[in-house]
């Protein structure tokens, strides 16, 4: 079995339908047989960004090398995945800030990344693929206005994963086809990429 660790940032929720992309992605994953999704729905989680008390406590940590201390635990686990989803929507030419600050919780020398004299900093996650399922209300296909597919692939990088993809259901909200037709493509696509996950 192919551990999976499924990041859902759907501010929406139910109503998301960046949710409907990613769920029917992982529906393809699960009826394979060969797949062991963990759903970690950052909505529901205490993530806090790196200011004040918390930021003293986690610089303390790091010159003790107390890796094993319960903060670091997204970490860990995003170290140890074989597969990481994530799965947020186009928001302010990115990604929701609740993403980004489980970003700066994963980026932990000796955990998801090392560093020395002779290769710089070089990334240890265990993962073999990354995949960004996203939906955008405007035409973003291919802009360098994307940045929040950009920093994904640049983080997946530092991480050390070898292999980056993602699927977006571009233009939902400019009325030139309807949306359900778009999503549903989107879906197609997701789905194709089952069978090479």
């Amino acid at each position: 079995m192919t551990d999976v660790l499924y990041v859902d940032c759907c501010i929406r929720g139910e109503e998301s339908r960046t949710r409907k992309l990613a769920e029917a992605f992982l529906a393809g994953l699960e009826q394979t047989g060969n797949y062991s999704v963990e759903r970690l729905i950052l909505m529901d989680e205490p993530l806090l960004p790196l200011t004040g008390g918390f930021f003293r406590q986690r610089e303390c940590l790091l010159e003790e090398g107390g890796l094993n201390h319960p903060r670091f635990r997204y970490a860990h686990r995003f170290q140890s995945a074989e597969r990481i989803v994530i799965a947020a929507p186009f928001w302010d030419l990115s990604f929701p800030a609740l993403l980004k600050i489980y970003i700066e919780n994963l980026c932990v020398e000796g955990i998801t990344f090392g560093c020395d004299e002779q290769n710089g900093c070089f990334g240890v996650c265990r993962a073999g693929r990354m995949l960004f399922l996203t939906t955008r209300g405007g035409a973003l296909e291919g802009s360098p206005m994307d940045n929040g597919t950009k920093y994904l692939r640049d983080m997946a990088a530092f991480f050390g994963i070898p292999r980056f993809d993602y699927v977006a259901a571009d233009a939902m909200d400019l009325g030139l086809e309807p949306p359900e037709e778009i999503l549903g493509r989107a879906i197609l696509r997701a789905q194709k990429i089952v069978k090479t996950f």
